[in-house]
């Protein structure tokens, strides 16, 4: 194999990478420099624990089996490839993905990526528990031709398993065998291994269980969903093992594209630019929603973390605050004239932006191990544990306490009150206005969506995003719930003190039970909601809670002009971007 340093290697026009990081740059040398002399990338594939932490070895030592994965899964493809034609084959035109963080982005992102070949099934991601997201997947399928793949890393994640006794029981109604409709991924030994065999699942996938569910993408729970779509698996991890090659133990740091991006992301974010605003072309309008909780849930704790504010929209608003860095992913063949034009005027203001430029798709399995492998070495400097994510239990805890509350008819709790209504024309302005009045210098606004899906919705929320960004100048971030806990949930309440948080939530109009269950999905994503709520509040974050009530797009034009007329002292920016 050639190597990647060779002038002659296929990775020098699969990938490029520009670095114009200003005054932050003779910080990122000096921790390349460091790097090499600790003999840093040697001991990371050696998996040594004290490159983050002490006194957590096993933790941390039995988390790092993706470093391996471009050899080790290298023997699985054949079975990947041989499930996925018995199923098209049969004439199965849906994949039902039933999923959450880890199990569900990847496959979301390899459909949206790299599409459906000819002839395979397109993937149907189910990650919301909103009764109207469970109805949407419902409407868009016909349950004959299609199959459940149920993804859980840990096999008790409570969404998926709410979705498979969803559909269990409507393919009950069709099938004495409903079994043959299903499939597992989740490590050895899991209760939903222990369903799958008692349930007589067509195909149960036990993945490696020393590899994390964010670094998860290019195991089974990656790549089985990528072969259900006819994507070329080989191909995928073939541009895995090429990155490694380049990102290898022997590899001076500079010449590393992973711990040169590594330390770029440390060093920016310990000096106060801890803002990564992402910006893609078309082609990859995806990529981000995965990085997000790649970076989010890896950093974010102890107090500090990286911010990952993805699909924010462009403009000079985004362009104010100081404590953004940037990094462009160009795909070859989009166009990237806006995307080239943005990034050459913040390099004119002395921004830091960091510019990669993909030759092909072919190089996507290279570029998520590139950021695998970034996003470990940027928490070593900043002295993180990156494979870990307590506050996410938190969260989860206290939505299993809300559920059993409401299964009692008594109040979620005392910290997740109700907050305001919008309907409320008199109160609304007023808890707005309170709210970003708290706004801070270094703070970024999370507006977190416990909503169902509906193209009315999207353009509330983006309203409601465009208006917060123009009134605060402040970054953005948008989460879908319950979607988000398991992606940027981490960093909201384990991270910097930074986070001003919009909670919306809704009344569904649909009554969806749970069988098997004594709740429905209406129960459970408010529950999620109220859980959430009280980690936040209890992690000492500054939350308003909205209430849409039934009519979520009229609530949101509501919030919007209320966002519109609150007063911010000091300098603001209006919709055309003038102070």
């Amino acid at each position: 194999m050639i190597s990647s340093q060779d002038p002659r290697s296929p990775l020098r026009s699969a990938r490029t990478d520009k670095y114009r990081l200003g005054a932050h740059r003779p910080a990122v040398e000096k921790r390349l420099a460091d790097w090499d002399g600790a003999r840093f990338g040697r001991r990371l594939w050696a998996g040594d624990p004290s490159l983050w932490v002490t006194g957590l070895a096993a933790e941390i030592s039995d988390r790092l089996g993706w470093l391996r994965l471009p050899e080790v899964m290298a023997g699985r493809l054949a079975a990947f490839r041989a499930f996925a034609e018995e199923v098209r084959a049969e004439g199965i035109d849906r994949v039902v993905l039933l999923g959450m963080g880890g199990s569900s982005l990847a496959p979301e992102l390899f459909q949206r990526t790299l599409g459906n070949a000819p002839g395979y099934p397109r993937i149907f991601v189910l990650d919301s528990t909103h009764p109207a997201a469970v109805a949407a997947i419902e409407r868009a399928i016909d349950i004959r031709w299609t199959l459940f793949v149920v993804s859980s890393k840990s096999g008790t994640t409570i969404e998926p398993l709410s979705f498979f006794r969803y559909f269990w029981e409507k393919a009950g109604r069709i099938d004495e065998r409903p079994g043959r409709r299903f499939a597992a991924i989740s490590d050895p030994g899991t209760p939903l291994q222990a369903l799958a065999r008692e349930r007589g699942f067509r195909r149960a996938f036990e993945a490696l269980p020393d590899v994390g569910g964010r670094f998860s993408a290019l195991t089974d729970f990656g790549l089985v969903p990528a072969a259900l779509i006819g994507a070329d698996i080989g191909a995928l991890l073939a541009a895995a093992r090429e990155a490694a090659a380049a990102d290898g133990p022997d590899v001076p740091a500079a010449q590393s594209p992973a711990l040169r991006l590594g330390a770029a992301l440390g060093e920016l974010a310990l000096a106060g630019a801890d803002k990564l605003t992402i910006r893609t072309t078309a082609g990859l309008a995806s990529f981000p929603d995965w990085l997000e909780q790649l970076i989010a849930e890896s950093t974010g704790k102890d107090g500090k973390g990286i911010v990952p504010i993805a699909g924010e929209p462009a403009g000079p608003a985004a362009r104010t605050s100081l404590d953004r860095a940037f990094v462009f992913l160009a795909l070859a063949g989009d166009n990237a004239r806006a995307l080239d034009n943005e990034a050459l005027a913040l390099e004119a203001d002395g921004r830091p932006v960091i510019r990669i430029r993909l030759e092909g798709l072919g190089a996507l399995g290279q570029e998520i191990f590139h950021w695998e492998l970034a996003v470990a070495a940027a928490c070593s400097a900043l002295g993180v544990h990156p494979f870990n994510q307590p506050d996410v239990e938190l969260a989860k805890d206290l939505a299993r306490r809300a559920m059993a509350a409401r299964a009692k008819g008594a109040p979620a709790g005392a910290d997740a009150a109700p907050g305001v209504m919008a309907s409320d024309g008199p109160a609304l302005p007023e808890a707005v206005a309170a709210w970003l009045g708290g706004c801070r210098e270094h703070d970024y606004v999370s507006l977190q969506a416990y909503l169902g899906p509906g193209a009315d919705v999207d353009q509330g929320l983006d309203l409601v995003r465009e208006r917060l960004l123009a009134a605060t100048g402040r970054p953005v971030t948008l989460g879908r719930g319950p979607r988000f806990l398991h992606s940027t949930g981490q960093l909201h309440k384990g991270g910097p003190d930074e986070a001003l948080v919009l909670q919306l939530v809704d009344t569904p109009a649909l009554e969806l039970p749970v069988p098997e269950t004594e709740f429905d999905f209406g129960t459970l994503v408010r529950a999620q909601a109220d859980g959430d709520l009280q980690a936040l509040r209890r992690c000492g974050r500054r939350v308003l809670r909205v209430d849409l009530g039934g009519n979520a797009p009229g609530g949101l034009a509501r919030l919007a002009a209320a966002v519109g007329r609150a007063y911010l002292p000091g300098p603001r920016l209006d919709t055309s971007g003038r102070t």
